[in-house]
């Protein structure tokens, strides 16, 4: 490399995305894959994926769970459509709508193992929990059970809910204590003690972002199920979806609330709820969906009684098309790539940090070490340093992590398949250099 060139500008001016090539081989393998750059991706090989990502070599991203970058294939669709729709809106709107709309339905439904008729699309986890916290048949004097360790989203979606319908509560409860060794027999026995008879829907996170942990949430629904009467179980999955291989129908919940744009590196502003066909029956659409067949009945001057439910809670009007559109390549990426290779890698790259920060003095690891307990997101906190602090100086040394956004703030991170057991190691030793 010449001298004067910088080595950023060396690796992304080949227009290839190798936001972490020089951790993989240095120089050598940074030129071999600018010089491959057209050549069909082997996703078999990680080099290759991560070569599919276009983040800042200068840095090791440990944040991409927050808001995922796009892999070049969703890049690619992204700007095809964005070209169609920029060129021609009315033609490319008309001309590819339906047949696009199909495509990603069709591709969620592949890789949920549901129908497309089950699953409803939204701009997010934070929309989607609405539509069916918002909408869920409640009475007077039926609780709702969440946890204490649930996002704001969750929360404030079932205050409000609970203030518009007199006589509905909600009550929190914890499950377990940050940072104790724990088990899953013990969060579902903690959960079985917290249920009343009025209990009628428990609203609770797969992955919680405050703490890493990981539900055991098809023992959840086992327990729910034994239950009279039995409360519906609503999840949400965003830090599981794209992580997590389990197909929805199998989990065992009536809800599945995510957003698409963390760790399924979906396009951003993309989101999804599928639910049980007896289910469905107990929500209902507050936004007009702009299914042909709900439109087509409006013409005709009658209800619509042939709308699918999934579809039907679609919200209606005109979105982010090229952005919506470019969801079926985000699910095809991870199909191609093998969703249990993706689960394996992920939790290989957070036992690797987890092990890493065990070993540190004044280092805390608030994620449980298990795999049955936790994915990617591993949180810590260093004794006599605030999360923020600790976060500051990570970052002038190169590496990204977060604050968990909760009352109580740990340093969170969140190796995935962008990473490589190299990143790991450079967080881990930029950590330690100022422990």
């Amino acid at each position: 490399m010449a001298e004067g060139v910088n080595r950023r500008q060396f690796l992304v001016g080949g227009g290839l995305a190798v936001g972490a090539v020089a951790a993989a081989g240095g120089a050598v393998a940074a030129r071999e894959l600018l010089e491959e750059s057209d050549r069909p991706p082997d996703l078999s090989n990680w080099d290759d994926v991560r070569a599919q990502f276009a983040l800042d070599p200068d840095v090791v991203q440990l944040t991409a769970f927050l808001l995922a970058p796009h892999p070049r294939a969703v890049r690619d669709a992204i700007e095809r459509h964005r070209r169609g729709l920029d060129g021609d809106p009315k033609t490319y709107l008309f001309e590819h709508e339906r047949r696009l709309e199909e495509a990603v339905a069709a591709a969620a439904a592949d890789y949920l193992g549901a129908s497309p008729d089950q699953i409803a699309f939204t701009d997010s986890t934070t929309m989607g929990l609405a539509l069916v916290y918002s909408t869920i048949e409640l009475r007077d004097g039926d609780e709702i059970l969440t946890s204490e360790h649930d996002h704001y989203a969750t929360h404030e979606s079932l205050r409000l809910r609970a203030a518009r319908t007199p006589g509905v509560s909600v009550r929190k409860v914890s499950l377990y204590r940050d940072g104790a060794p724990t088990s899953a027999e013990q969060i579902v026995d903690r959960l079985r003690a917290s249920i009343r008879p009025r209990t009628r829907l428990v609203a609770l996170t797969w992955v919680h972002s405050s703490t890493g942990v990981k539900l055991p949430v098809r023992e959840i629904a086992d327990l729910l199920a034994a239950l009279e009467p039995r409360p519906l179980l609503a999840v949400d999955g965003v830090h599981a979806l794209g992580v997590e291989p389990a197909r929805v129908s199998e989990l065992g919940c009536d809800f599945f609330v995510a957003g698409c744009h963390k760790w399924l590196f979906g396009p951003r502003g993309t989101g999804l709820v599928w639910a049980r066909p007896e289910a469905w029956q107990q929500v209902a659409p507050v936004i007009p969906t702009f299914d042909g067949r709900s439109y087509f009945a409006w013409i005709q001057g009658r209800e619509p009684d042939d709308v699918p439910p999934g579809p039907a809670m679609t919200p209606g009007g005109f979105h982010s098309f090229e952005h919506r559109w470019a969801l079926a390549e985000a699910f095809g990426f991870h199909r191609e790539i093998g969703p249990g290779r993706i689960t394996e890698r992920t939790h290989e790259l957070a036992a690797q940090l987890k092990e890493g920060l065990e070993a540190m003095r004044r280092v805390r690891l608030i994620t449980p070490r298990m795999g049955d307990l936790s994915a990617g997101i591993v949180c810590f906190e260093v004794d006599g340093v605030p999360a923020g602090e600790v976060v500051d100086r990570l970052e002038e040394r190169g590496v990204v992590a977060s604050v968990t956004p909760y009352a109580t703030e740990y340093v969170r991170m969140g190796p995935c398949i962008a990473n490589s057991p190299d990143d790991v190691d450079e967080a881990l030793r930029k950590l330690r250099s100022f422990l």
